[in-house]
């Protein structure tokens, strides 16, 4: 699955405003799933008029972020979510739920699980296939995100959940892993660590897929998706965007590839 643009409000959130041009470009392969986030009924036909095929509604845990993000509560934006699912299913679009600020709010400090829990059953019984649960602003630590799976997956099964987790505080894959040992077995995550979110000043990207291959091949885990060319992909997107990418693993085999036998930097003189 590779999500690709969000019709949203193009005054609010400019960098997506040429997400119809994007669908209209993309080469679409057999067995991929190309999602796209719709705030609400005027971005979910939009997206339907541009041809996508699956689409994805975000709400959120915390009461302040859902006012700064959707300009609306929480119970407003589920309300409006299930009118959108109700007319998904009616053309047999599938929707993908999402819930922010899951370990944590920009506004608000800590949230609580019981919140999280409910907000994801919520997106379940209106009819989303899976509900993504984000750490928006990559505050989380693996207690806790073991802590509100096992609360989460009291009302939504666990295989219907999804990590979605930022890496601003650098614990990303720790907290994945924990989450992964409770049975989650899909991973959000982004090229070189690009992203973020308008709202959530001061979070970083979502965990870089680089990063994240690199532990699950270390865990024997198959993916399908090759590491050497998600590095290749999030060296060409960062060189276009003029941006360093977040990834350790990117970086790290980057410098290695710099340095010839015994870890001369190749091109380099030695010093005499």
């Amino acid at each position: 699955m590779i999500e690709v643009g969000a019709f949203v409000s193009p005054r609010l959130v400019p960098q997506m405003a040429d997400s119809a041009a994007v669908m209209a470009s993309i080469m679409q392969r057999d067995g991929v799933r190309y999602p796209v986030l719709t705030p609400n009924m005027k971005g979910f036909e939009a997206a339907i008029a541009s041809g996508a095929e699956d689409v994805a509604v975000f709400a959120a845990a915390s009461e302040t972020f859902s006012q700064n993000n959707l300009n609306c509560s929480i119970a407003t934006s589920l309300k409006r979510y299930s009118a959108l699912c109700k007319a998904a299913k009616a053309r047999g679009v599938p929707v993908r739920g999402y819930v922010s600020c899951v370990l944590g709010c920009p506004y608000e400090g800590e949230v609580p699980v019981a919140a999280v829990a409910e907000v994801a059953e919520a997106l379940h019984k209106m009819g989303c296939y899976e509900v993504s649960l984000g750490d928006t602003i990559g505050a989380g630590t693996p207690g806790r995100a073991r802590q509100m799976i096992r609360a989460v997956a009291e009302r939504v099964p666990v295989k219907h959940l999804a990590a979605h987790f930022h890496d601003t505080y650098g614990q990303a894959l720790a907290n994945l892993l924990a989450v992964m040992e409770e049975g989650v077995a899909t991973i959000d995550s982004s090229i070189a660590g690009l992203g973020g979110c308008p709202f959530a000043p001061g979070a970083s990207g979502n965990v870089a897929t680089e990063d994240v291959l690199y532990m699950l091949n270390g865990l024997g885990v198959t993916t399908g998706v090759g590491l050497e060319v998600m590095i290749e992909a999030g060296r060409t997107i960062c060189q276009v965007l003029g941006h360093d990418s977040a990834s350790s693993v990117a970086r790290a085999l980057a410098g290695r590839s710099r340095r010839g036998p015994g870890g001369a930097v190749r091109g380099a003189r030695r010093a005499v």
